[in-house]
């Protein structure tokens, strides 16, 4: 049996999601339909063996802000990360996918790579493990594999995959006549109610060795920089960071355009079993599980008389309340609220482009701010103060730091807190406080093995995160993030 390398593409920071879904914190790490992250449950999908299948730790492609997350995340459902390529800048998919390749072929040239997106909803494992195994045989034949979904209905949020003939009820690979880009909405239903047209998943099957050769062959001006890209990559702390001056040589393309819409040697296994990408608010609407109404809700929510509607809070404390609500979209976040027409949540995108504009904080910032170490979130911001709740991790360490414009107290409500003031170090208690003075040189640690949790309270001319001097960090960190 063979093993089957999973390259999990985690990079991306969606806007479509808008406001469960932002830069800082994008969807695959939210639990949106079910107890695990997107990225955790499509981690899980691709671990383990069956009686066909043997997987082997994934290959991780993200970004340095998220490679916490990553590990955090994975660790957390019992899955060995295995290697995580940080990509210095986004630059698609065909540069992630080709460093991936590259990276695994330096051991094991004929290595299977299944490439997937960290963010698909395929609740029925085993099928897709069917698909899988039918792509294997297509590829011990010599050819690149890609995985078509059945339609289900004219869609014009996807690509799509025409085949010669409409596929059978085998589950084998057959070939590629064309990729086809979004279409309109009269394309689509001609294409669906054509039947040999299937929904492109973005999902690939192939060895390290045959998309390198097609590299070579249809995107020879990727090879040299993704190649010195991963030559020169520096290891830290358990990460691999892509050399970044030849990583922004490289174009920014997706693999679809760089190599498979070229390739002669692609077959297409269609998958007839559910997925979606989630590309949008009606599609989770959909996989959250609407009542005889179409009423889907999560969170702290009541519809009274509401038709075709999906409301979600996502905070314990705020009630959200539907009253006679037809074809809507309600997301209250604690710092924004999304209203939308259902019919408009493909344009969510929109929104976020709007709120950058007007240099709105939201449009990808979340009132918590997750950090390596844990997470922070404002509880009240003014001219010259700021109240935060900081939660530390157990074993963790924020950096040794100081400011230059602002003074801190703390103040300890759950666990302990290893403090570091200057010269003098400290365990800080429950109901316990201690003031940092403007300039001291200061870092707080959890010792314990509960989390930790503080009350910091912000006093000066400047309260920006940027205004730190850091001297220590155990995350090698630039920036305070």
């Amino acid at each position: 049996m063979q093993s089957i390398t999973p390259v999990i593409l985690c990079g991306g920071s969606g806007t479509r999601l808008w406001p469960l879904s932002r830069k800082g914190y994008p969807k695959q790490f939210a639990r949106i339909t079910g107890p695990d992250s997107l990225l955790q449950s499509c981690a899980k999908r691709l671990s383990g063996s069956t009686e066909t299948l043997q997987f082997a730790p994934p290959v991780v492609l993200t970004n340095t802000d998220f490679r916490f997350m990553v590990t955090e995340q994975l660790l957390q459902v019992g899955i060995d990360p295995g290697a995580v390529l940080i990509e210095p800048e986004a630059r698609n998919t065909a540069p992630a996918v080709l460093a991936a390749a590259l990276h695994v072929a330096a051991t094991d040239p004929n290595a299977l790579l299944l490439v997937a997106p960290s963010d698909h909803v395929i609740p029925d494992t085993p099928a897709f493990h069917a698909a899988i195994q039918a792509g294997v045989a297509a590829v011990e034949s010599g050819r690149l594999v890609t995985f078509g979904i059945a339609p289900t209905h004219p869609e014009t949020g996807y690509g799509y995959l025409e085949l010669e003939s409409a596929p059978d009820t085998s589950g084998m690979a057959k070939p590629l006549l064309r990729f086809v880009e979004k279409p309109d909405g009269k394309t689509a239903k001609g294409m669906v109610e054509a039947g040999n047209f299937l929904w492109n998943a973005g999902i690939f099957l192939f060895s390290a060795q045959a998309i390198i050769d097609a590299y070579a062959d249809h995107a020879p001006n990727l090879m040299p920089p993704v190649k010195r890209a991963v030559d020169d990559a520096k290891s830290d702390l358990g990460f691999l960071r892509l050399d970044p001056a030849a990583w922004a040589t490289a174009d920014s393309i997706s693999i679809d355009f760089a190599v498979m819409e070229k390739a002669g040697n692609l077959s297409v296994v269609p998958f007839t079993g559910h997925w979606s990408d989630l590309g949008s608010w009606a599609a989770v609407q959909q996989e959250s599980g609407v009542d005889s109404d179409g009423v889907a809700t999560s969170g702290p929510v009541t519809a009274i008389e509401c038709e075709n509607a999906l409301l979600r809070s996502e905070s314990d404390g705020l009630e959200v309340v539907g009253l006679g609500l037809k074809d809507t979209l309600v997301v209250a976040m604690p710092d924004a609220v999304l209203v939308a027409d259902m019919s408009r949540t493909q344009d969510v995108g929109q929104v976020v482009k709007t709120l950058r504009a007007k240099g709105v904080a939201q449009a990808d910032s979340f009132a918590r701010d997750h950090r390596p170490w844990g997470y922070f979130e404002t509880l009240a911001l003014s001219d010259r103060f700021q109240v935060k709740r900081i939660v530390v991790k157990p074993g963790a360490a924020l950096s040794l730091q100081s400011h230059l414009h602002r003074a801190e107290h703390w103040i300890v409500v759950s666990g302990t807190a290893k403090v570091t003031i200057d010269e003098e170090v400290k365990l800080v208690s429950e109901n316990e406080s201690v003031y940092v003075p403007l300039g001291a040189v200061h870092r707080m640690e959890n010792p314990g093995k509960v989390p930790m949790v503080l009350i910091e309270v912000q006093t000066g001319s400047y309260l920006g995160e940027d205004d730190i001097i850091r001297y220590e960090d155990v995350y090698a960190r630039d920036s305070d993030s």
